[in-house]
């Protein structure tokens, strides 16, 4: 994603969150951004798109965060996944996304009502793999019950706190509560076998969510195109990094361990220049690549 079509999503989320998603039509956003019907169609087939690009990137910006925490941590410490946990309603927080979550829920518009519902869907295998990582491989066929009441407990918990009128300022403290209850539960489940969401059922809600992941052809030629955009003022660093990666890509067997900790370096050298945007996403992709390819082995 180039900077320009990046400005046009801060711009039309500031439109969707001060004047509502129905109420702001193509020409606001035209007009607000400065930019021509045929640029704006160019980037997006629709409106719905548009805001549909606006989540997309929340997403990346999620998986990235939580990606990061990761770095030289143990996959099974609770306080590394409590963080986690608490990065997507930070971001939620950060940038109002529940006023937009609310206005897809009332405009009845099955496109977005199906992207939340995979989004959805998604943060359930997350947390699941990460319940996994914590609690051991005994936890796994009992893992998507545990996410689904970790996450329901959470959202209740909270929905209270707001009806008292209680500032919940520590989030995290809050998911480190529940994850001790799930402590409690996940044993009990074990040792019970007492089971609801069962292969069959896992397996038709993953066939729901899709495939996103690249391959390492796709990395490649986004790598190769990255690097004809750089210009002389690149930093070495970052240059650095960007070889490496290209070259480690191109190996029958990568180095997976050390794509996953340049990805970082590569992304944070070229924070506040033109390419930090498209660089953020070849790391959300690197990551994820890496992930998949770690899961299948």
């Amino acid at each position: 994603m180039n900077e320009r079509k990046r400005q046009v999503l801060v711009t039309a989320q500031q439109l969707f969150i001060e004047k509502g998603f129905s109420a702001t039509s193509i020409q606001d956003i035209l007009e607000e951004s400065n930019i021509s019907k045929g640029t704006f169609y160019n980037y997006f087939s629709s409106k719905n798109e548009c805001l549909i690009a606006i989540l997309e990137y929340v997403n990346e910006e999620t998986f990235v965060r939580r990606r990061e925490i990761l770095i030289g941590q143990n996959l099974s410490d609770k306080k590394v996944l409590a963080e986690q946990i608490a990065i997507r309603m930070h971001i939620n927080r950060e940038q109002n996304l529940f006023l937009l979550f609310e206005a897809i829920f009332h405009s009845g518009d099955d496109e977005l009502r199906d992207f939340v519902k995979k989004n959805h869907l998604a943060e359930l295998f997350w947390l699941r793999d990460r319940l996994i990582d914590v609690y051991g491989k005994a936890s796994a066929p009992y893992a998507l019950d545990c996410a689904v009441l970790l996450l329901g407990m959470m959202q209740h918990i909270i929905h209270i706190w707001t009806a008292s009128s209680k500032n919940l300022s520590d989030i995290t403290e809050l998911v480190a509560y529940v994850i001790r209850r799930i402590d409690a539960i996940v044993p009990q489940l074990i040792h019970s076998k007492d089971l609801l969401l069962d292969d069959d059922v896992r397996s038709t809600l993953a066939r729901n969510i899709g495939d996103k992941k690249g391959s390492k052809d796709q990395l490649l030629t986004e790598l190769n195109g990255f690097h004809q955009k750089l210009d002389t003022n690149t930093t070495s660093s970052g240059l650095e990094y960007l070889l490496f990666l290209l070259e480690e890509l191109k190996k029958d067997d990568p180095r997976y361990f050390l794509i996953e900790t340049i990805s970082h370096s590569f992304k944070e050298v070229f924070k506040t220049t033109p390419h930090e945007v498209e660089a953020r996403e070849i790391a959300f992709k690197l990551w994820n690549f890496v992930d998949s390819t770690n899961t299948k082995e």
